[in-house]
Parts: structure tokens; C-alpha cells; sequence
């Protein structure tokens, strides 16, 4: 049984499934990470047949946005090179403006 009751062990799973942060937990429940995930695994029913464990569930969610961060720091990236190219072009756009619209002629007398 461990020197952990069941009912705290029971509370700290229904806990771990709704916290963010599994290790600031375990901190405030005096207890090691791995611990946690030990008790889930023992406490937590497999569920209905050919339905995934709800940890199976959540790390296939947590890989998923995991996936999309990466896709969004890639379009971020993407967005920045393309700002500072157009932002190049318009500084050359415009030096070639102020350079081609006056020229600078005396009038010559006739």
C-alpha cells in the first residue's frame, strides 16, 4: 500500500488531471513526480473498450500542441523575414524617389 492512504492517492491523481504543472504539484503535495504518474497508472480505470486511458488522451492532445506551437513560431518567423523584405524594399522604393524627383538644373541664359 505505501505510506500514502489510497483516498490521497486518489486526490492527487483527480488533481493531476486538472493541473498544468504536474511538478509544481507534486512540490505542494510533498511528493515525487514519477509518483503521481505511478499512482494514475494504477488508479485510473482503462476505460470502455477501444477507448484510450484519459492519459493517453491528454498526452496525444499535449503532442498536438506541441506540433501546432511549432507551426506557429514557423509562420511567425515566416511573417517577420517577409516584413523586413518588404521593409527593404519600400527604404530602396523611396531612396530611388527622393533621387529621381527634382534635378537639380540652372536655368541657362538664351
Amino acid at each position: 500500500m505505501g505510506r500514502h492512504p489510497r483516498e490521497f492517492r486518489e486526490m492527487a491523481v483527480e488533481r493531476m488531471k486538472e493541473s498544468a504543472n504536474i511538478v509544481a504539484l507534486a512540490k505542494e503535495l510533498g511528493i515525487e513526480r514519477r509518483l503521481l504518474y505511478k499512482w494514475r497508472e494504477e488508479l485510473e480505470p482503462v476505460g470502455e473498450i477501444g477507448k484510450p486511458p484519459a492519459h493517453v488522451a491528454e498526452a496525444a492532445l499535449r503532442k498536438q500542441v506541441a506540433q501546432l506551437k511549432r507551426l506557429v513560431a514557423d509562420k511567425a518567423l515566416e511573417a517577420d523575414f517577409f516584413k523586413g523584405a518588404l521593409q527593404k524594399v519600400e527604404a530602396r522604393r523611396q531612396s530611388n524617389l527622393k533621387t529621381g524627383e527634382t534635378a537639380s538644373t540652372t536655368k541657362s541664359g538664351s
